[in-house]
């Protein structure tokens, strides 16, 4: 846990993230979220391939924090809401599940649809 701490690059990405919060607009901090899963579970894989399970459980739990984020700030009377929250539930159980049985294939799937998702988002706002 010490170890964590004292991480720079840890630092560093608390830093960013900590910085980019602040004065986000509702899109910027959806982006932000969906971003903050795909790095995760990016790195939880690369973490499991390294047998490194400190930094594979951090990775995770990071995972679900922005989950969580993104399923509390869903807009209930947004006709899609309903199909987001279960997005998000499914790839949060999913991503739990991995903790005590890891599974890379899943989390790549994860990490490739919220990849696609932003993706969509994005070109959406430039249009």
């Amino acid at each position: 846990m010490l170890h964590r701490r004292n991480d720079p690059s840890e630092a560093y990405r608390r830093v960013d993230f900590d910085a980019r919060v602040r004065g986000a607009d509702s899109r910027q901090l959806v982006d932000l979220c969906l971003e903050q899963v795909i790095g995760s579970v990016g790195r939880a894989i690369h973490a499991h391939e390294r047998s490194d399970n400190a930094a594979k459980s951090a990775a995770l739990t990071r995972a679900v924090s922005a989950l969580t984020a993104l399923q509390m700030g869903v807009d209930v009377s947004n006709p899609t809401a309903a199909a987001l929250v279960q997005l998000y539930q499914s790839a949060r159980n999913a991503i739990l599940d991995c903790v005590t049985r890891f599974d890379a294939a899943t989390l790549r799937t994860i990490r490739q649809d919220f990849t696609e998702i932003r993706e969509a988002m994005l070109r959406s706002i430039a249009a």
